[in-house]
Protein backbone atom coordinates (compact mmCIF):
# COMPACT_ATOMS: atom_id res chain seq x y z
CA UNK A 1 0.00 0.00 0.00
CA UNK A 2 2.68 2.19 0.54
CA UNK A 3 5.77 1.43 -1.56
CA UNK A 4 8.56 3.70 0.30
CA UNK A 5 7.77 2.42 3.75
CA UNK A 6 7.26 -1.64 5.36
CA UNK A 7 3.69 -1.37 6.65
CA UNK A 8 3.27 -3.78 9.61
CA UNK A 9 0.68 -5.69 10.70
CA UNK A 10 1.96 -6.27 14.05
CA UNK A 11 1.37 -3.83 17.54
CA UNK A 12 4.10 -1.15 16.97
CA UNK A 13 6.81 -0.45 19.82
CA UNK A 14 5.90 2.48 21.85
CA UNK A 15 8.40 4.80 23.69
CA UNK A 16 8.12 5.45 27.52
CA UNK A 17 8.03 9.03 27.64
CA UNK A 18 11.41 10.93 26.93
CA UNK A 19 12.79 14.36 27.22
CA UNK A 20 14.79 16.30 25.13
CA UNK A 21 16.91 19.41 25.94
CA UNK A 22 16.03 22.08 23.17
CA UNK A 23 18.23 24.81 24.11
CA UNK A 24 17.32 28.32 26.24
CA UNK A 25 16.83 26.11 28.96
CA UNK A 26 13.75 24.67 27.40
CA UNK A 27 12.86 20.54 27.83
CA UNK A 28 10.45 18.89 25.56
CA UNK A 29 8.89 15.54 26.56
CA UNK A 30 8.56 13.32 23.76
CA UNK A 31 7.26 9.84 22.57
CA UNK A 32 8.12 7.36 19.83
CA UNK A 33 5.80 4.52 17.74
CA UNK A 34 6.98 2.52 15.29
CA UNK A 35 10.27 1.06 14.21
CA UNK A 36 12.80 3.23 14.30
CA UNK A 37 13.76 2.13 10.76
CA UNK A 38 10.84 3.53 9.51
CA UNK A 39 10.40 6.99 7.51
CA UNK A 40 10.86 9.78 10.75
CA UNK A 41 7.02 11.84 10.85
CA UNK A 42 7.27 14.34 13.24
CA UNK A 43 3.35 15.33 14.86
CA UNK A 44 2.80 18.79 16.35
CA UNK A 45 0.16 19.86 18.56
CA UNK A 46 -1.95 22.95 18.74
CA UNK A 47 -2.79 25.52 21.09
CA UNK A 48 -2.48 24.16 25.03
CA UNK A 49 -2.58 20.35 23.26
CA UNK A 50 -0.46 18.15 24.77
CA UNK A 51 1.36 15.11 22.65
CA UNK A 52 -1.48 12.65 24.08
CA UNK A 53 -4.19 14.56 21.97
CA UNK A 54 -2.22 13.09 18.89
CA UNK A 55 -4.41 10.03 19.62
CA UNK A 56 -2.24 6.76 20.23
CA UNK A 57 -4.47 4.97 17.69
CA UNK A 58 -3.88 7.34 15.42
CA UNK A 59 0.02 7.37 16.23
CA UNK A 60 -0.41 3.25 15.95
CA UNK A 61 -1.78 3.32 12.59
CA UNK A 62 0.83 5.89 11.03
CA UNK A 63 3.87 3.23 12.89
CA UNK A 64 1.51 0.34 10.85
CA UNK A 65 1.56 2.44 7.84
CA UNK A 66 6.04 2.16 8.06
CA UNK A 67 6.58 5.43 9.84
CA UNK A 68 8.40 5.98 12.96
CA UNK A 69 6.33 8.55 14.58
CA UNK A 70 7.64 11.36 17.30
CA UNK A 71 5.42 13.00 19.31
CA UNK A 72 5.75 16.04 21.54
CA UNK A 73 4.65 18.28 24.19
CA UNK A 74 5.09 21.90 22.66
CA UNK A 75 7.16 24.55 25.54
CA UNK A 76 4.35 25.53 28.02
CA UNK A 77 2.24 22.40 27.41
CA UNK A 78 1.91 18.94 29.14
CA UNK A 79 5.32 17.63 30.63
CA UNK A 80 7.28 20.60 28.95
CA UNK A 81 9.36 23.07 30.33
CA UNK A 82 7.30 26.10 31.16
CA UNK A 83 8.75 29.49 30.13
CA UNK A 84 9.30 32.42 32.92
CA UNK A 85 7.70 34.89 31.58
CA UNK A 86 4.70 36.68 33.24
CA UNK A 87 2.03 37.91 30.44
CA UNK A 88 -1.08 39.72 30.89
CA UNK A 89 -4.25 39.62 29.42
CA UNK A 90 -3.96 43.21 28.59
CA UNK A 91 -1.29 41.84 25.88
CA UNK A 92 -3.44 39.43 24.63
CA UNK A 93 -6.23 42.29 23.34
CA UNK A 94 -3.71 43.93 21.92
CA UNK A 95 -2.09 41.75 20.14
CA UNK A 96 -5.53 40.52 18.74
CA UNK A 97 -7.01 43.93 17.90
CA UNK A 98 -3.32 44.67 15.54
CA UNK A 99 -0.85 41.55 15.30
CA UNK A 100 1.71 43.55 17.30
CA UNK A 101 2.63 43.49 20.74
CA UNK A 102 5.76 42.45 23.01
CA UNK A 103 5.85 38.49 23.46
CA UNK A 104 7.85 35.54 25.43
CA UNK A 105 8.33 33.40 22.51
CA UNK A 106 7.45 33.59 18.78
CA UNK A 107 5.92 31.11 16.02
CA UNK A 108 9.83 30.86 15.12
CA UNK A 109 10.88 29.68 18.66
CA UNK A 110 8.03 27.35 18.18
CA UNK A 111 9.80 26.31 15.39
CA UNK A 112 12.80 26.12 16.79
CA UNK A 113 12.19 23.74 19.45
CA UNK A 114 10.90 21.19 16.57
CA UNK A 115 14.22 21.17 14.53
CA UNK A 116 15.96 20.98 18.02
CA UNK A 117 14.16 17.77 18.73
CA UNK A 118 14.79 16.57 15.30
CA UNK A 119 18.95 17.42 16.14
CA UNK A 120 18.37 15.18 19.48
CA UNK A 121 17.08 12.37 18.00
CA UNK A 122 20.13 12.55 15.07
CA UNK A 123 17.13 12.77 12.55
CA UNK A 124 18.77 15.13 9.57
CA UNK A 125 14.41 15.26 8.55
CA UNK A 126 10.94 14.38 8.51
CA UNK A 127 7.93 14.18 7.39
CA UNK A 128 5.93 17.26 9.11
CA UNK A 129 2.65 16.86 10.40
CA UNK A 130 1.22 19.33 12.32
CA UNK A 131 -2.57 20.59 13.43
CA UNK A 132 -4.12 24.20 14.21
CA UNK A 133 -1.20 26.27 15.94
CA UNK A 134 1.09 22.79 14.91
CA UNK A 135 0.38 23.44 11.06
CA UNK A 136 1.67 26.79 11.44
CA UNK A 137 4.73 25.68 13.48
CA UNK A 138 4.85 22.84 10.67
CA UNK A 139 4.51 25.65 7.85
CA UNK A 140 6.88 27.70 10.16
CA UNK A 141 9.58 25.54 9.83
CA UNK A 142 9.09 24.46 6.53
CA UNK A 143 9.69 28.12 5.24
CA UNK A 144 12.49 28.98 7.94
CA UNK A 145 14.16 25.17 7.51
CA UNK A 146 13.32 23.59 4.39
CA UNK A 147 15.85 20.97 4.16
CA UNK A 148 14.48 19.88 7.39
CA UNK A 149 11.23 18.42 6.04
CA UNK A 150 10.42 15.77 3.52
CA UNK A 151 6.97 16.84 3.09
CA UNK A 152 4.29 18.76 4.83
CA UNK A 153 0.93 18.20 5.98
CA UNK A 154 -0.87 21.11 7.59
CA UNK A 155 -4.27 20.48 8.86
CA UNK A 156 -7.28 22.83 10.54
CA UNK A 157 -4.82 25.48 10.46
CA UNK A 158 -3.84 29.17 8.68
CA UNK A 159 -1.23 31.02 6.50
CA UNK A 160 -1.02 33.35 9.19
CA UNK A 161 -2.87 36.51 6.86
CA UNK A 162 -5.65 38.00 9.31
CA UNK A 163 -7.89 38.04 6.62
CA UNK A 164 -8.40 34.24 6.39
CA UNK A 165 -8.74 31.69 9.40
CA UNK A 166 -10.46 33.91 11.26
CA UNK A 167 -12.15 32.36 14.54
CA UNK A 168 -16.12 32.36 15.25
CA UNK A 169 -16.62 35.60 17.47
CA UNK A 170 -18.03 33.38 20.28
CA UNK A 171 -15.52 32.16 20.69
CA UNK A 172 -12.83 34.38 22.10
CA UNK A 173 -14.87 35.44 25.13
CA UNK A 174 -14.08 31.92 26.28
CA UNK A 175 -10.59 31.36 25.29
CA UNK A 176 -9.36 34.66 27.44
CA UNK A 177 -11.30 34.26 29.85
CA UNK A 178 -10.11 33.60 33.59
CA UNK A 179 -10.40 29.40 34.71
CA UNK A 180 -11.22 28.23 37.53
CA UNK A 181 -8.71 26.29 39.45
CA UNK A 182 -8.71 22.75 39.70
CA UNK A 183 -9.29 19.29 37.83
CA UNK A 184 -13.03 19.46 37.69
CA UNK A 185 -13.35 22.73 36.39
CA UNK A 186 -11.51 22.69 33.35
CA UNK A 187 -12.86 19.21 32.63
CA UNK A 188 -15.98 21.07 32.26
CA UNK A 189 -14.60 24.07 30.61
CA UNK A 190 -13.08 21.84 28.54
CA UNK A 191 -16.28 19.81 27.69
CA UNK A 192 -17.68 23.03 26.79
CA UNK A 193 -15.36 24.00 24.43
CA UNK A 194 -15.42 21.01 22.32
CA UNK A 195 -19.00 20.77 22.59
CA UNK A 196 -18.51 23.96 20.80
CA UNK A 197 -15.62 23.14 18.20
CA UNK A 198 -16.29 19.42 17.65
CA UNK A 199 -17.37 18.07 14.23
CA UNK A 200 -21.11 18.37 13.96
CA UNK A 201 -20.80 15.21 11.38
CA UNK A 202 -18.75 13.37 13.61
CA UNK A 203 -19.49 13.53 16.84
CA UNK A 204 -16.58 12.10 20.13
CA UNK A 205 -17.91 10.14 22.76
CA UNK A 206 -18.92 12.06 25.69
CA UNK A 207 -16.46 9.61 27.95
CA UNK A 208 -13.77 10.01 25.46
CA UNK A 209 -13.44 13.29 26.04
CA UNK A 210 -13.79 13.55 29.98
CA UNK A 211 -10.67 10.85 29.96
CA UNK A 212 -8.94 13.32 27.63
CA UNK A 213 -9.70 15.99 29.51
CA UNK A 214 -8.49 15.00 33.03
CA UNK A 215 -5.63 13.07 31.80
CA UNK A 216 -4.52 16.56 29.93
CA UNK A 217 -4.73 17.96 33.52
CA UNK A 218 -3.50 15.24 34.84
CA UNK A 219 -0.20 15.94 32.91
CA UNK A 220 0.42 19.63 33.65
CA UNK A 221 -1.75 22.72 31.76
CA UNK A 222 -0.27 26.10 32.51
CA UNK A 223 -3.49 29.31 31.87
CA UNK A 224 -0.52 31.51 31.68
CA UNK A 225 1.52 29.03 28.79
CA UNK A 226 -1.54 28.90 26.80
CA UNK A 227 -1.81 33.46 26.67
CA UNK A 228 2.15 33.11 25.19
CA UNK A 229 1.08 30.57 22.96
CA UNK A 230 -1.79 33.09 21.57
CA UNK A 231 0.78 35.94 21.66
CA UNK A 232 2.75 34.18 19.22
CA UNK A 233 0.06 33.10 17.39
CA UNK A 234 -1.52 36.52 16.83
CA UNK A 235 1.72 38.37 15.95
CA UNK A 236 2.96 35.26 13.86
CA UNK A 237 2.01 37.68 10.70
CA UNK A 238 1.68 36.38 7.31
CA UNK A 239 3.91 33.61 5.48
CA UNK A 240 1.59 33.32 2.04
CA UNK A 241 4.81 34.82 0.36
CA UNK A 242 7.54 32.25 1.75
CA UNK A 243 4.19 29.15 1.82
CA UNK A 244 4.99 30.54 -2.38
CA UNK A 245 8.56 29.32 -2.21
CA UNK A 246 8.71 25.39 -1.05
CA UNK A 247 9.02 22.58 -3.40
CA UNK A 248 7.92 19.96 -0.71
CA UNK A 249 5.34 17.89 -0.97
CA UNK A 250 2.59 19.35 0.74
CA UNK A 251 -1.25 18.28 2.07
CA UNK A 252 -4.03 20.47 3.66
CA UNK A 253 -6.33 19.32 5.63
CA UNK A 254 -9.39 21.06 6.73
CA UNK A 255 -12.85 20.64 7.55
CA UNK A 256 -15.60 22.57 6.73
CA UNK A 257 -17.09 23.41 10.00
CA UNK A 258 -14.44 24.83 11.76
CA UNK A 259 -15.06 27.46 14.03
CA UNK A 260 -12.11 27.72 15.85
CA UNK A 261 -9.95 28.18 12.34
CA UNK A 262 -12.09 29.03 9.19
CA UNK A 263 -11.62 26.87 6.45
CA UNK A 264 -10.64 29.86 4.51
CA UNK A 265 -7.38 29.36 6.54
CA UNK A 266 -6.89 25.64 4.75
CA UNK A 267 -7.79 26.83 1.36
CA UNK A 268 -5.37 29.74 1.98
CA UNK A 269 -2.83 27.34 2.64
CA UNK A 270 -3.13 25.05 -0.49
CA UNK A 271 -3.44 28.13 -2.58
CA UNK A 272 0.13 29.39 -1.67
CA UNK A 273 2.26 26.34 -1.59
CA UNK A 274 2.90 24.92 -5.08
CA UNK A 275 1.37 21.60 -5.87
CA UNK A 276 -0.18 21.34 -2.62
CA UNK A 277 -3.05 18.79 -2.38
CA UNK A 278 -6.14 20.25 -0.27
CA UNK A 279 -8.88 17.40 1.12
CA UNK A 280 -11.82 19.19 2.78
CA UNK A 281 -13.79 17.34 5.07
CA UNK A 282 -17.87 18.14 5.24
CA UNK A 283 -18.71 18.77 9.06
CA UNK A 284 -15.62 18.18 10.33
CA UNK A 285 -14.55 20.89 12.77
CA UNK A 286 -11.50 21.76 15.15
CA UNK A 287 -10.87 18.29 16.03
CA UNK A 288 -9.76 14.66 14.44
CA UNK A 289 -12.77 12.44 14.51
CA UNK A 290 -11.25 9.17 15.17
CA UNK A 291 -14.06 7.62 12.35
CA UNK A 292 -11.05 9.75 10.13
CA UNK A 293 -7.92 8.15 11.24
CA UNK A 294 -7.44 5.87 7.89
CA UNK A 295 -8.53 8.55 5.70
CA UNK A 296 -5.98 10.87 7.18
CA UNK A 297 -3.49 8.27 7.02
CA UNK A 298 -4.25 7.37 3.56
CA UNK A 299 -3.46 11.15 3.06
CA UNK A 300 -0.35 11.45 5.03
CA UNK A 301 1.53 8.43 3.29
CA UNK A 302 0.52 9.37 -0.03
CA UNK A 303 1.77 12.74 0.68
CA UNK A 304 4.89 11.33 1.60
CA UNK A 305 5.40 9.06 -1.34
CA UNK A 306 5.49 11.91 -3.25
CA UNK A 307 8.87 12.71 -1.75
CA UNK A 308 10.22 9.85 -3.04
Amino acid sequence: MYPSRRASSEAPAVSDELVAPVGNEVELCYQTFGDPDGEPLLLVMGLSGPMTWWDQAFCEQLASAGFHVVRYDNRDTGRSSRVKAPVRRDQLLRAFATGRARVPYTMSDLGSDAVALLDHLGLDSAHVVGVSMGGMIAQTVAVEHPTRVRSLTSISSTTGRRSVGWQHPSLLPRLIAPRKPGREAYVESSLAMWSLIGSVAYPADPDALRGRAIETFDRGVSASGVVRQMLAILTQGDRTPRLRSLRVPALVIHGTADKMVHVSGGRSTAAAIPGAELVLVDGMGHDLPSALFPTFVEAIARTADRAG
